[in-house]
């Protein structure tokens, strides 16, 4: 089945922009496109700042009932869509299931860089109460390195003109200009960064100073022959670089089932809880550079893996990519078998001992597995003695099925739902919090013994 990938358009536009890539992207993804206030068939009257528009789309995924989706955001609808991974990552907003976002010669975070002359000109457009043909005309061709097929062009212009006044001015006046870059952390999620080569304000230099720093996990490219309106110009360019970046990045581990993501996104799951799980949800990238190990040592963890914590399905959680994170952000559970070096130097030695042998294949390496376990296997190469690869080995067992427990898609097949802890503010797990002297409804007065 598809993912859903709510899209989310740029100022002037509607969910018409995305007709070329819904088309080019079926079967691989569902492009569902959303208006936001005063674009397209949406009024302004729900709300035109950042905050509202934001809440219009979160309630759209909310009803939707995705459980496995992504963001597209174009100009203005990028600003949004960051704000909406933002809060999904942190768990604010009560959704779950965010798996990628692509953002297209998006507006970022901060104040959005724009010539004060243009600014003021298209505030004149709307300044009638309308905007014009003539305007709006001006305004697609202003934003696109060469001029659109006709019927393109003319579906682009209609965008423009059908938008409410209020809309375009509040955009322009307030929330380009809204500074959220200092309200969130930079965000883990898997993003593709895209501009247009001849873009002004929202070109590649931007997009590289002011989107690519917010994303931890971000990519970036640019699309040539195209300026602001990627999606009306470059419709296949895009759509061959989101489809890859799918492949690449988004595609692989486990998906959550959709009725343990909907327990997840529900009020009996606390906000901090379920931004933990939408992290160790997200998809492990297959080509990152270990962070601590050497690639050889992450391999032959990866065969470990494979032995210790053997996983069905064709999109395994990366468990030696999450091990070597552990290690590098210094997350272990504190406790060191007696007579081992630190954490990192413990593995580094440990996987280089057993380098030789997962080259012969995960069944010798079981088999030489079970050997350190019993205490039987002397390492012919490395600085650990019999005794303390098997406090190593021992110790590596614990940490990767740790991190198999604590993906979501682990929880859901083992029935473990102890991460419904209630929600937020007071827990009603079966009793009240009471004080000195109270009682509970049921029980009766007595007499104070």
């Amino acid at each position: 089945m598809s993912t859903t990938v709510f899209c989310l358009h740029a100022l002037g536009s509607s969910s018409e922009e995305f007709a070329g890539l819904r088309a080019r992207l079926a079967g691989t993804l569902d492009l569902i496109g959303i208006d936001l206030p005063g674009h397209g068939r949406s009024s302004s009257v729900t709300g035109t700042t950042v905050e509202e528009m934001t809440q219009l789309v979160e309630r759209a995924i909310g009803r939707s009932g995705a459980t496995e989706w992504a963001l597209v955001g174009h100009s203005m609808g990028g600003k949004v869509a960051s704000v909406v991974a933002a809060r999904t990552v942190d768990g604010s907003n009560g959704l779950f299931g965010l798996r990628a976002v692509v953002l297209l010669a998006a507006s970022p975070l901060s104040p959005e860089p724009m010539d004060d002359e243009r600014r003021r000109s298209m505030l004149a457009w709307a300044a009638d109460g309308e905007i014009g043909p003539d305007e709006a005309d001006e305004f697609v061709d202003a934003n696109t390195d060469a001029r659109l097929p006709p019927e393109q062009h003319l579906q682009a212009v209609h965008d423009v003109e059908r938008t409410a006044p209020q809309a375009w001015t509040d955009w322009l006046v307030r929330g380009s200009r809204e500074d959220w870059s200092s309200e969130f952390p930079p965000n883990p999620v898997p993003a593709l960064v895209l501009a247009g080569a001849a873009d002004g304000d929202l070109g590649p230099d931007a997009q590289r100073a002011l989107n690519l720093p917010h994303w931890s996990a971000g990519e970036f490219a640019v699309v040539t022959g195209a300026a602001h309106l990627l999606p009306w110009e470059r419709p296949d360019d895009v759509a061959d670089r989101i489809r890859d970046f799918w492949r690449r990045r988004v595609d692989h581990g486990p998906a959550v089932p959709a009725a343990t993501a909907r327990v997840i996104a529900s009020p009996r799951v606390s906000a901090r809880m379920r931004g933990l799980l939408a992290v160790r949800a997200l998809p492990d990238d297959p080509d990152r550079e270990p962070r601590v190990l050497r690639p050889e040592q992450l391999d032959t963890l990866r065969a470990v893996a494979r032995v210790v914590v053997p996983q069905s399905g064709d999109r395994p959680i990366d468990l030696a990519l999450r091990v070597d994170a552990q290690l590098a952000d210094g997350l272990g559970d504190g406790w060191r078998p007696d007579g081992l070096p630190t954490d990192v130097d413990a593995y580094r030695a440990g996987l280089d001992a057993l380098r030789a042998e997962s080259a012969h294949g995960d069944e010798h390496l079981a088999t030489v597995l079970d050997a350190v376990t019993a205490g039987s296997y002397t390492p012919a190469v490395g600085t650990l003695d019999a005794a303390q690869l098997q406090a190593w080995v021992e110790d590596a067992a614990v940490d990767l099925a740790k991190q198999w427990v604590a993906h979501p898609a682990t929880m859901a097949e083992l029935d473990y739902d102890g991460f419904a802890n209630g929600g937020d503010g007071v827990r009603k797990q079966g009793f009240l919090l009471l004080g000195a002297g109270q009682r509970e409804a049921w029980e009766p007065a007595g007499d104070g013994r």
